[in-house]
């Protein structure tokens, strides 16, 4: 428990910003593994024009700080070379 009112506070906050950040994390992970299948599954095709919603879900999460900006690119990069 905090102790004072602002500790209190940031702890609210803190409590909002995971909420925020996990429905990030959640929303760029699904559309990862929904690539991943499709790549094993051989639908490249498909899994192409999927890939830009991706992109976005990753920049949005870097944007916000969620995962680093470096991560979000490793992941961008990975699944590119899988499309090719």
């Amino acid at each position: 428990m905090a102790n004072t009112a602002s500790a209190a506070k940031q702890a609210r906050g803190a409590l909002r910003r995971r909420a925020v950040n996990r429905l990030l994390l959640d929303h760029a992970r699904t559309a990862q593994k929904k690539l991943i299948a499709l790549i094993t599954a051989g639908k490249k095709d498909e899994a192409a024009k999927l890939f830009p919603e991706l992109q976005r879900r990753l920049d949005r999460a870097a944007k916000g700080k969620a995962i680093h900006r470096n991560r979000s690119a490793r992941i961008k990069s990975r699944i590119a070379h899988k499309l090719r």
